[in-house]
This record gives C-alpha cells, sequence and structure tokens, in this order.
C-alpha cells in the first residue's frame, strides 16, 4: 500500500464524483463538467484511490472497469429507494427533493455505491465511503450489509445496520434504529472471531418504528412484521406478526 495522505479528502472527492454521475442533474459536479470528462475524472481519482488502498499487484483497471459497469444497476436500486420516500413520506412533495434535502438518501446512496467496493473485496475505501455518509448524516450502514429494493429511513439519525445485517424489500426503518450484533464470539487467545454471522435478517415489508434494537445472527423478523418503537429483541419473530413494547417487556400481536 502506498501512503494515506490526502486519502480521505480523495474518498470525497470520489464518492462526490459517482453521485454526480448516477444523478447529474441533482449533484453539483456537472455544472461545470461534460458527462465524458466527469467520467475521466472519476476513473481517475478512482484509480488513485485504488492504488493507495490495494495491495500491489492488484488489477486496479479491472475494478474500476468492473465497478463503472456495475452504475446502470445501482442507479435503478437508488431509484426504488427515492420511490419508497416519496411514497413512504406524506411530508416528501417530490422526488428531486427527497435526494436534495433527506439525509437518507445521502447515506444510501453512499451505501449502494460503498457495497459495491465491499463485494469487490476493495480494503478501506467502502468503510471510508460509508463513515464519511455516517458523519454528515448520523446514519451508520455498514457496507457489508445486504438491503433489498425500495429502501427507506425516516428522519433516521442514530439508525445503525451492522455489517452482516441482510434486509429484504420494502422496507422502512425510523430514527434511532439498531440492528446490531448480540454477543461476540471469543477465540481461545481472547481476540474477536471473525468473520461469523452476528447481524439479524429482516425480512420483506416490515416496519422497524424508533428506539427499536434488534441483536443477533439467529435473530428473523419475517415479512409484513411491524416492530414498535424502543422494542428489545434478541429472539425471531414469525411473519405478520406486531411487537409492542409494553410495561417493560414485548407483547406479540398476531395480525
Amino acid at each position: 500500500m502506498n501512503g494515506y495522505v490526502n486519502l480521505k479528502q480523495q474518498v470525497i472527492e470520489l464518492t462526490g464524483f459517482i453521485r454526480s454521475m448516477l444523478y447529474p442533474e441533482i449533484f453539483g459536479e456537472m455544472g461545470y463538467k461534460s458527462a465524458d470528462a466527469l467520467r475521466f475524472e472519476a476513473r481517475s481519482v478512482l484509480s488513485d484511490t485504488l492504488k493507495t488502498v490495494c495491495d500491489e499487484g492488484t488489477d486496479v483497471d479491472k475494478i474500476t472497469d468492473d465497478f463503472f459497469a456495475k452504475l446502470p444497476d445501482v442507479k435503478a436500486i437508488l431509484d426504488t429507494d427515492v420511490q419508497a420516500a416519496y411514497e413512504g413520506d406524506p411530508a416528501a412533495k417530490s422526488t428531486k427533493e427527497v435526494m436534495l434535502a433527506y439525509p437518507a438518501f445521502e447515506a444510501i446512496s453512499i451505501f449502494r455505491i460503498a457495497h459495491e467496493f465491499y463485494k469487490f473485496e476493495v480494503p478501506i475505501l467502502p468503510r471510508m465511503m460509508t463513515e464519511y455518509a455516517h458523519k454528515n448524516t448520523g446514519i451508520d450502514i455498514h457496507p457489508g450489509a445486504t438491503i433489498g429494493n425500495y429502501f427507506f429511513i425516516d428522519h433516521g439519525t442514530g439508525v445503525v445496520i451492522g455489517e452482516t445485517t441482510t434486509i429484504g424489500e420494502h422496507v422502512k426503518l425510523y430514527q434511532g434504529v439498531t440492528l446490531g450484533a448480540k454477543s461476540f464470539a471469543v477465540n481461545p487467545d481472547g481476540t474477536l472471531v471473525k468473520g461469523i454471522k452476528r447481524h439479524p435478517d429482516i425480512g420483506n415489508n416490515v416496519v422497524i418504528y424508533a428506539g427499536a434494537t434488534i441483536l443477533g445472527g439467529n435473530t428473523v423478523i419475517g415479512d409484513n412484521c411491524v416492530i414498535g418503537g424502543n422494542v428489545w429483541l434478541t429472539h425471531s419473530v414469525d411473519a405478520g406478526n406486531t411487537v409492542l413494547a409494553a410495561h417493560e417487556r414485548n407483547e406479540i400481536f398476531t395480525n
């Protein structure tokens, strides 16, 4: 690896270029660059960044080509996220408002980009991207999480989504939701076990209200569930149930 001088600024610049390529009519870089010029600069910055974070001998050109080939798919997914936000919030007056004013779209759009680099096993870069989004929005999504189409986070501050979380389609979270690990497995020498499933699975058409905490790699929230505010869950919930916090315990209601 090369030195990391100016790497943070490089990652911020790269993130801006890529988001501008996805939505040139929304984000600022297209104001003074043609599409071809923007693409050239984005490729140049990405190539330099990969040379910094990747081991010597990594095929940087292949990763760059593969990433840009995925951008149409990334935009297609993000379009569903924008639609979910517009349809899911009565305060949203337009899809442009969602893209320009909603912290959830900033966090989710950067996550979708970072997730591609995570799948390519690019070190450091995807985490730096999502931590940049975290800093700006208060929404912490690990780039390793797997999240389906039509994903919306309303308000968003304090949301945490762990690395091995899986989330289905048409899922809506509110502020302060944690999808985290219940405990950490330890090796005989006391070090943490890496690379195991630690975070919950969330089905399709699930709503999770503010302040809910769902923990554990074996915890599964089934399709069409509603998880109420401030619920604490470390066990699975069958499809179609509503879970509410009452008198310091969780009550499950079958719909």
